[in-house]
């Protein structure tokens, strides 16, 4: 490459980033003002740098067969400043893919104005779209605890969702308060909270990006009075794992200020375990108690439902390949689980999973279809389930990746699902994937009915991000996705 042709690719991409830069506070003024949230192909661009949102267009490439164009997504974003729309999902990626498929010549207004003609006039027009904020409390502040709490600081500028308190037990160290905001701001895994915490140890709280949230010290429900704190009708969120069946979790309900309660863990008994994008549509104002299952019946579920519809199933077996978690030992120690006391950092443990028969809760037409178990290993994030199932219908390998490729794009079930087509993906280049699970599809394996597919997923994040949408379900909090999906 000569200096003219070096010298030209390198103003080409400075003219990208002026670009990206003038779409950031576009799509800032959206998700503050009106509560539109924005992405391209499924991954929101809310608070991305510059260099982010041009990873993100060329991520296009890798789905499409080509690069979405800046000047494409940045003619939407600025016409979608214009128009006062009322709370929504909007993919402008696709939406700009979707108008360059239009007749010759129809304008991008009028294309848009066709497209979110429901959305038109904001909130004043669109009643029905307006949600009061909505109080969310997190009992307990561990691994998923923390993720949740930066998943909802994240969503405050927009989101009626308002986390007022976390609940954990006294009896640390003096600094207790100092230690729990470090764990927050710093994490092994999912690196450095993007925001600022301050510590207000006189008042017992944690001002985390300007949202004041209060750290109450409690043994039980029954110690604590969540209007003391002028919390009212709040979503508990119960991640100690402590409670499962409605007995325990109920203790929640005589605490004053909480009005339901969501398990993230299995539920037992006749709690209804949710995976969102399946049956969330079953959660009624009666349901106090629910439970947003397991981070694998999360990661498996929507995509045997994909399967199932397209092809049919048959029976099956799922193996998950699962990182260590803090039930397990660092060193050989005493547990109560077979295996599980010995070295997580140096083996591979064989144990068991209800991952597979607990599909059946969210997807009964699988019920008795499915085993299962599961292999610990030396890895601290991300998972893989490992689907080996018997298809009523025969298919072939790029049918079968290509049907999962669109429905990871188009379908209802794109935020659950993601897909790579990449030769050199390993474990850690999903850490902080928000879809529930990604199909590997370089590893499908098919044979007439016979189909192996490989689904990673982030056992932390992804999980989490479903219980963040389980909170919105809980609080009646819906959004329309435009475009719609076919």
């Amino acid at each position: 490459m000569n200096q003219a042709a070096i010298d030209q690719t390198l103003l080409r991409w400075q003219e990208k980033e002026a670009l990206a830069e003038t779409m950031i506070p576009i799509i800032g003024r959206l998700y503050r003002k009106n509560n539109v949230i924005t992405s391209i192909y499924g991954r929101q661009i809310i608070n991305q740098s510059v260099i982010q949102l041009l990873k993100t267009h060329r991520f296009v490439r890798q789905v499409e067969g080509h690069e979405l164009s800046v000047n494409e997504t940045l003619g939407v974003l600025e016409l979608l400043d214009e128009m006062n729309l009322a709370p929504a999902h909007i993919d402008v990626g696709k939406l700009a893919l979707k108008h360059k498929s239009q007749a010759m010549g129809t304008p991008l207004r009028h294309f848009l104005d066709d497209e979110l003609a429901d959305l038109k006039g904001g909130y004043d027009a669109n009643a029905r779209y307006s949600t009061p904020a909505k109080d969310v409390v997190l009992y307990g502040f561990g691994r998923i605890g923390r993720l949740l709490a930066r998943i909802l600081i994240e969503k405050a500028g927009g989101s009626p969702l308002r986390l007022r308190a976390i609940v954990v037990r006294p009896g640390g160290a003096e600094d207790d308060l100092v230690k729990r905001a470090s764990l927050l701001r710093r994490d092994s895994v999912h690196g450095s909270f993007e925001g600022t915490i301050t510590v207000d140890n006189e008042n017992d709280t944690l001002v985390i990006n300007g949202t004041a949230v209060q750290v109450i010290y409690a043994n039980s429900p029954a110690e604590v009075d969540y209007t003391r704190y002028g919390i009212r009708d709040a979503i508990v969120v119960d991640n100690t794992g402590k409670w499962r069946d409605r007995d325990g979790l109920s203790q929640h309900l005589d605490s004053p200020g909480a009005s339901r309660v969501l398990l993230t863990a299995p539920g037992k008994g006749d709690i209804k375990n949710i995976v969102h994008g399946i049956n969330d549509d079953n959660i009624t104002d009666e349901d106090t108690i629910v439970s947003a299952a397991s981070c694998t019946t999360n990661a498996i579920t929507p995509v045997l439902k994909a399967l199932n519809d397209q092809y049919g199933i048959e029976n099956g077996h799922v193996e998950t390949v699962h990182s260590y978690t803090n039930d397990q030992n660092l060193i050989d120690n005493y547990h109560k689980g077979e295996r599980r006391g010995r070295s997580a950092p140096l083996n591979m443990v064989l144990t068991e999973t209800g991952a597979a028969k607990a599909v059946a809760k969210a997807l009964p037409e699988l019920s008795g279809k499915l085993t299962g178990n599961a292999i610990r290993v030396p890895t601290p994030n991300v998972s893989m389930a490992i689907l080996n199932l018997n298809l009523k219908t025969e298919t072939s390998r790029d049918e079968l990746n290509d049907y999962l490729r669109h429905t990871a794009l188009y379908s209802d079930l794109h935020k659950q699902i993601d897909y790579t087509n990449s030769p050199e993906a390993v474990s850690s280049d999903f850490v902080g994937n928000r879809k529930t699970g990604i199909v590997d599809s370089g590893a499908t394996i098919v044979t007439g009915n016979r189909a192996i597919v490989y689904v990673w997923y982030d056992n932390e994040a992804g999980y989490s991000a479903q219980v963040v949408r389980t909170i919105h379900d809980m609080a009646g909090i819906h959004y329309q996705i435009y475009p719609k999906t076919v």
